[in-house]
């Protein structure tokens, strides 16, 4: 009944919070291995501290600003600020079988792994307390109002009709694009292009492509709100898509190198999961395996295309997440079907060649606003306080210079 909270749904919703929060640990394990060894503390702890700050600035205002009361389809409003009003009845704007707690904090898990995956794009080089300042003002200044203009009652992107299921846009392609923005801001690494910059530990990374494979299925199937058969649409679409990538990314460095490598496998894998994302609660498991498949030759190439721009992008952020999630809002607009779910709408394919142009206003809305303000904040914080750490000290190290530890003992 609606407005009746559902056991079976608020325990599906908050093992879904817990496996999504799971994701960022996870994240800091795939990106921690690929850097140097002098900088993987220095890169796992800004993952781990992102879930503490970032948590706190949520139950603050972040998930006001985000989902509460519409001002202007822009942003909302600090009605829920601190909580306020924010308790166990369910919401009806968002979700009527479970707490209106429950929500918030699954939300809250997404607003923690988006500014983490922007890390990866500045890696080895950035001072921690710029970081702390950037990532506390990008979630009130980017992600918040992009998360309630696609998933905010009142917002204008989800007026507009756009379809995001699970984050394509309000995760992917703003964390994407403002990972290029950084890249461009910060500069490259010492030695970029000169120097070989070989992934330090790649059992780590790995285990952390594993632990997000494993997490986003809660990110995708818990985006349900209930455990349904929409859920299970996006848990097993989800997979297919993960798994084509996987294939297709070591199928192209087959082909390209003669030999497919191990970090390819894993970074196809993530680049699947990010393209479904949009898409998860809307088309089927063959729409599903194609999007994966193109997600991992369109990501693959993305990636090589930094090395000819001349932008140091040291995780692949902007050729996984940022290609991948504007390839899985576009695919959206192709394979989505009604038949999968009543409340979305009929793709391309399925005769309403519209909603592509509303997926593609969706993705150029983010991608402009995201870079702009981005880069305004990396600026405004270099004036401030610095962005970059000396030069002696990027070589030293983050590990040492920003936190006088050293990642092994030996």
């Amino acid at each position: 009944m609606a407005g009746q909270v559902s056991a079976g749904d608020t325990a599906f919703v908050l093992a879904g919070a817990g496996l999504v929060m799971f994701m960022t640990p996870g994240l800091a394990m795939f990106y921690g291995g690929m850097v140097r060894q002098k900088n993987v503390l220095a890169t796992l702890m800004q993952s781990f501290c992102i879930v503490g700050m970032v948590s706190v600035l949520w139950a603050l205002v972040g998930y006001s600003l985000a989902f509460g009361p519409d001002c202007g389809h822009f942003i909302g409003s600090l009605a829920w600020a601190g909580l306020h009003g924010v308790g166990q009845a369910p919401n009806k704007d968002y979700a009527a079988t479970i707490p209106h707690l429950a929500f918030m904090i699954f939300q809250c898990m997404f607003a923690v792994i988006t500014p983490a995956l922007i890390t990866g794009a500045f890696a080895e080089r950035m001072r921690f307390r710029g970081f702390v300042v950037f990532t506390v003002l990008w979630s009130v200044l980017v992600y918040a109002p992009i998360a309630h203009w696609v998933w905010g009652a009142g917002g204008w992107i989800r007026n507009l009709g756009a379809l995001d299921f699970a984050g394509g846009t309000v995760v992917h392609i703003s964390s994407g694009t403002a990972a290029l923005a950084a890249a461009l801001i910060i500069g490259r690494r010492r030695g970029y292009g000169d120097a070989v910059f070989a992934s330090h530990n790649l059992p780590l990374t790995v285990l952390g492509a594993g632990i997000l494979w494993f997490g986003w299925f809660g990110f995708n199937a818990a985006s349900a709100l209930a455990a349904n058969g929409l859920a299970c649409n996006a848990f097993v679409v989800t997979n297919l898509a993960a798994s084509a990538a996987a294939m297709s990314w070591a199928a192209a460095e087959w082909v390209r190198h003669g030999k497919p490598t191990t970090l390819g496998a894993a970074s196809g894998a993530v680049a699947g999961l990010v393209a479904i994302t949009p898409a998860s609660g809307f088309v089927a498991p063959l729409p599903a395996l194609l999007i994966g498949a193109l997600a991992g030759l369109v990501c693959y190439g993305a990636v090589q295309l930094k090395w000819r721009a001349g932008y140091d992008d040291a995780l692949d952020v902007v050729g996984i997440h940022g290609a991948g999630g504007i390839l899985g809002a576009l695919a959206t607009g192709v394979f989505a079907s009604r038949l999968i779910n009543p409340a979305g709408a009929n793709g391309l394919v399925f005769g309403n060649p519209h909603l592509i142009a509303t997926q593609a206003i969706a993705v150029g809305a983010t991608v402009g606003y995201s870079f702009v303000v981005t880069v305004v904040l990396l600026k405004a914080v270099d004036v401030v306080m610095g962005l970059r750490v000396p030069e002696h000290q990027e070589e030293t190290g983050l590990d040492m210079s920003q936190h006088s530890e050293a990642a092994y003992g030996f």
